[in-house]
């Protein structure tokens, strides 16, 4: 008895057992790009499920600022903040102080990440290094969005007269978001030239302070000296207190431009630390 050839069973026409037989197409280009993005934001926060005490111990600082230095000043009025209350001048400027405080020293966790071998392991997947980057420097972001909300909510507590406009706190929300990816990119960029903790230990402290007090979150940029005006306008944490303010307080801002710079500086950040991410590997 002979084998007959076997007959092929007809494709079925219906659409679903199509897509059965047929596989879905792969992202690529920008949806790719922003996935991975989101995916090593999400990574990135997920260490906080087994660690909050990080959110709560800084906390303490920018409370501390608002309680004392703010409360301490209204009192003998010695920095002019104009028609606004000093108190209120200073909450928006301890929002972008506790941002930076807590992305200054973001390039310490990715040593500790090349010393357990988990950056190279990061490396040899087909994320693209900016977008490795970037999903950090935004989670340092988020994280800096929870230290904002402690301060708006203290400063609420303590009678400063904020705007609860939606778009506005989307806008306040921005803002940190930008200016964290920033000074985040910036300690990563160190990490990459020093390669070691403990110099960039001392890097992040020798210029955490010389920023915050070169920008306009403690007092106007008009009583400072020519020499530190000049600084402050190159600071982009100047940029960012002045959108905060202009957002939170309603105090005259340019927010086009204050924008424009931080997110000129955030992209900046984000170039060069991916470019020493290879070196900081090696």
């Amino acid at each position: 008895m002979s084998d007959a050839p076997a007959v092929p069973h007809p494709v079925s026409a219906d659409p679903d057992h199509e897509l059965l037989l047929t596989p879905p197409r792969p992202r690529t280009g920008a949806r790719v790009w922003f996935a991975r993005v989101g995916a090593m934001c999400i990574v990135e926060l997920q260490k906080l499920r087994h660690d909050r005490t990080e959110l709560y111990t800084r906390a303490i600082q920018p409370a501390l600022w608002l309680l004392i230095f703010g409360e301490t000043f209204t009192r003998i009025r010695a920095i002019p903040s104009g028609n606004v209350p000093y108190l209120d001048f200073l909450a928006p400027g301890i929002i972008a102080q506790s941002a930076m405080f807590i992305a200054i020293f973001y390039g310490i966790q990715i040593i500790w990440e090349r010393d357990a071998g988990v950056l190279t392991k990061l490396l040899v997947t087909p994320t693209p290094r900016a977008a490795l980057i970037t999903g950090k420097a935004f989670a340092a972001g988020v994280k800096a969005v929870v230290q904002a909300v402690v301060v708006i909510v203290l400063a609420a507590l303590l009678g400063v007269s904020m705007t609860w406009n939606p778009l506005r706190l989307l806008g306040v929300v921005a803002a940190v978001l930008l200016g964290a990816a920033f000074f985040s990119c910036l300690s990563i960029t160190i990490a990459g030239i020093v390669l070691t903790r403990d110099r960039l230990m001392g890097i992040g402290q020798a210029i955490t302070m010389p920023l915050f007090f070169a920008s306009n979150a403690l007092y106007p940029i008009a009583i400072m000296p020519a020499w530190l005006r000049t600084i402050s306008t190159v600071n982009p944490l100047s940029y960012q207190v002045n959108a905060l303010r202009g957002l939170l307080l309603g105090t005259p801002s340019n927010l086009w431009l204050d924008f424009s710079i931080l997110i000129v500086a955030a992209a900046a950040g984000i170039t060069a630390a991916s470019s020493l991410l290879g070196r900081l590997a090696r």
